[in-house]
């Protein structure tokens, strides 16, 4: 079924009336010539222009685009807000196996059609594009960051959203041990590639102990070889399970938080880059109820956001550094409240966010 403009119903009701809805602008993109199909959704504005990266993936519909656009935008909201940005949210998809479509010229006419907003959005990477793709993309758009030094950006943000996980499990150790030292913890990490593997460098400089699983051997194997301490185990289903596991990182794919994960998890803490952890609403509780400490991920992965955001006036990175290392006091901020509220984490971080925007609204 389409109406008269030829959208699925089901987009346009996921638009309008769903909880994902309630966006502030969501742009349809087509270029013919090159073949890109994009959506570019604008969650929030309310503390400044939406910062957000673009993902390049081969959704199965346009409604399932659609929907991962607007919920990665709501994210963004979130994080750049408890990230204390002056950012609200955004984020952008680009319909199809990057593998297969990507060219040049098809990131040149996105980057026309995120020029084409003024400024309201501004793009960096995000699963499936790079820096060198945002080195494109700026051709066309200067509101564009993640960029090569040799482009005037900051280049890999990897090390710093790495570095702010690390801030937020020594938060996380500090609320459920009264300490903060990882020395003798035994951490696992599920998926070391470029977070993953800066997270394992810092966890063993402070004198933790290590297993890792990641669907890519060759990623393993690199860790391996550096560093012969760190335990390998197969999978993350095996990795949930390691008996004595002080804290789980989940630093992949999302949704590793869900019906099937939480009841057999074995740690006390769960602190990881990967995005939308949880699988659906009612993990968060789960988890609570079980006595795991959850650092809510939009939170503690803020380092990369963080630098994208500081290359729009000029990249310095121990200025960068300073801001990530603030993670550690959010965190401690965020369970404290869940704390003195009786709530998840997950919630607390959400309050304290909605509450940055609602109070710039009111001054606008």
């Amino acid at each position: 079924m389409t109406d008269v403009s030829g959208a699925p119903a089901d987009v346009l009701h996921t638009l309008y009336h769903s909880d994902q809805g309630g966006h502030e602008q969501v742009v349809l993109c087509q270029d013919r010539a090159t073949g890109l199909r994009a959506v570019i959704a604008i969650h929030s504005t309310a503390l400044g222009p939406a910062l957000g990266g673009t993902r390049f993936h081969p959704y199965a519909t346009e409604a399932e685009a659609v929907a991962d656009a607007l919920n990665l935008a709501r994210g963004m909201s979130y994080k750049n807000a408890m990230a204390g940005l002056d950012h609200g949210g955004g984020k952008a998809v680009i319909i199809g196996d990057p593998e297969q479509v990507r060219t040049e010229e098809l990131l040149l006419a996105y980057g026309r059609f995120v020029a084409s907003l003024g400024g309201r959005y501004v793009t960096a990477c995000d699963v499936g594009t790079y820096v060198a793709d945002m080195d494109v993309v700026a051709r066309e758009c200067r509101w564009t960051t993640g960029r090569s030094p040799e482009h005037g950006g900051a280049g890999d943000s990897s090390v710093l959203t790495a570095f702010g996980v690390y801030q937020g499990m020594r938060a996380a150790a500090q609320h459920r041990w009264g300490d903060p030292s990882l020395r003798d913890r035994t951490v696992g990490i599920a998926g070391v590639g470029k977070v993953g593997r800066h997270l394992v460098d810092h966890l063993l400089a402070e004198g933790a102990r290590i297993v890792i699983t990641d669907v890519r051997q060759d990623a393993v194997r690199r860790i391996a070889d550096a560093h012969p301490s760190v335990g390998v185990v197969a999978d993350t289903d095996a990795l949930i399970r390691v008996e004595g596991l002080d804290i789980y990182a989940p630093c992949a794919l999302g949704g590793a938080l869900n019906d099937d994960t939480v009841p057999v998890l074995t740690a006390k803490i769960v602190c990881g880059a990967a995005n939308n952890q949880l699988a659906h609403p009612g993990v968060e509780k789960d988890l609570d109820d079980r006595g795991i400490l959850y650092a809510p991920d939009y939170v503690v992965n803020a380092g990369g956001v963080i630098q994208v955001a500081d290359e729009l006036h000029g990249f310095d990175f121990e200025r960068c550094r300073a801001k990530a290392a603030r993670i550690h006091d959010t965190a401690l901020a965020i369970f404290a409240r869940a704390k003195e509220d009786g709530i998840p984490p997950a919630a607390a971080a959400d309050r304290i966010a909605e509450q940055r925007m609602a109070e710039a609204l009111g001054r606008a």
